[in-house]
């Protein structure tokens, strides 16, 4: 019985990924008998987290018993996740298999003080869980900063206004509690924080491009800056105190323009949507964000030779600093989210040419260069943060067990 409950977590994650979608599957991955994957999977449903199938079909063509179909709980609970960016927020509720429940976008000046926005999602995040009735489980945020553990402390939100090292996790813990935002039982949800590319690329581990990958690197540019984050054998990379792959600090042009962080020609300001804009003889405008102007270009212009070229010269600053990066920690999956996945789908050639021309491993080698598949990737990400708890433990969340 005590092996079952520490199955629990496990055949949690392996159903809420997607990986166990039978009992038979669950069985076997868990490396248990069908006795205790039948009691794992009735527990998980008693808790209300998982549905099992209860008159079990054969597949089509398939031999022996026919085994319970296993998925997430269609109204099971949910957390709140929020997502805070250079143009707004966006608060959802999101449930196991990082389906997205309820979802309430904010555009916004983000203000000096972060406790302003951060309470103006949180509470768009709580009308959310007012009006669908669901149970919270937990709480997430995702902001454009390193964030530095164990403080949660966001270091370097070069894009926003904020104070360096702004508390934006215990600022966040108390607006849900002025929101009244709680957890199980009515207890104070703890709300867990991190970088934006950080959660995204972990979002894409468990339910998008990045499945089945060992050693993922990710690289984003949403509405401001460039960002990377690496996930290594299913657990996010995030160095000594949560600073690891500040890679919008790579430079990739001596003598381009000065970065925010005092150097010059890093990626952070030669590959994000504002360079590209710029690039493209463009005049950023207010009425959309840079990183919708930008897609709008790529989508709708790309005939136009201002535009081709601002596609091939981030493309080639792009490149310079991913091949950097794969010959430093040779992934075997690259992934690019924002305005990149829109770059490497207007020329994936072009990109791949870059990388592998300079890549220590030459073209035969090169590492498989993929777009990111969820849309509001930090977003599923930050839902993720705040599904950790259950997933390794859903008993002692749940108030369940002792």
């Amino acid at each position: 019985m005590e092996r079952g409950r520490g199955a629990l977590g496990p055949a949690l994650e392996l159903v809420h990924t997607g990986r166990a979608p039978t009992r038979a599957v669950l069985t076997a991955e868990l490396g248990v008998t069908r006795a205790t994957a039948g009691a794992v999977a009735a527990e998980l449903e008693a808790l209300g987290l998982i549905q099992v199938d209860a008159r079990p079909a054969a597949a089509a063509g398939s031999q022996g018993r026919p085994s319970h179909r296993l998925s997430v709980a269609p109204n099971g609970p949910v957390v709140l996740a929020a997502q805070i960016h250079a143009d707004g927020f966006r608060a959802s509720l999101v449930g196991l298999g990082g389906r997205t429940v309820a979802t309430a976008p904010g555009c916004m000046t983000v203000p000096a003080d972060p406790s302003h926005i951060i309470d103006a999602v949180v509470a768009a995040g709580a009308g959310l869980l007012r009006g669908t009735g669901r149970r919270c489980l937990g709480a997430g945020l995702a902001v454009p900063s390193a964030v530095a553990e164990p403080e949660g402390t966001a270091l370097n939100p070069l894009h926003l206004s904020w104070p360096a090292g702004a508390p934006v996790r215990e600022l966040f813990t108390e607006s849900l509690a002025k929101a009244g935002v709680t957890g199980p039982g009515g207890a104070p949800l703890a709300g867990v924080a991190g970088n934006d590319v950080n959660l995204a690329a972990l979002a894409e581990y468990r339910h998008g491009a990045g499945r089945g990958a060992r050693h993922l690197l990710c690289v984003a540019t949403g509405h401001r800056g460039v960002g990377g984050a690496l996930v290594l054998d299913g657990r996010l990379h995030s160095g000594s105190s949560g600073l690891a792959l500040e890679v919008g600090h790579l430079t990739v042009n001596p003598a381009g323009l000065p970065c925010h962080c005092g150097s010059r020609g890093c990626l952070d300001v030669e590959a994000d949507p504002l360079a590209f804009v710029t690039a493209a003889g463009r005049e950023p405008g207010p009425a959309v964000s840079l990183l919708q102007q930008s897609r709008d270009l790529i989508r709708s212009e790309y005939a136009d030779p201002g535009v081709r070229a601002a596609v091939e010269l981030l493309i080639d600053r792009l490149g310079l600093g991913l091949a950097g990066l794969v010959n430093i920690l040779n992934p075997d999956r690259v992934l690019l989210g924002g305005l990149h996945r829109e770059l490497l789908e207007a020329d994936p050639e072009r990109l791949r040419a870059v990388v592998a021309d300079r890549s220590l491993w030459g073209r035969s080698g090169s590492v498989p260069i993929l777009a990111c598949t969820l849309d509001h990737g930090s977003l599923i990400g930050a839902a993720e943060a705040a599904w950790q708890p259950v997933l390794d433990d859903p008993l002692a969340v749940l108030g369940c067990g002792s």
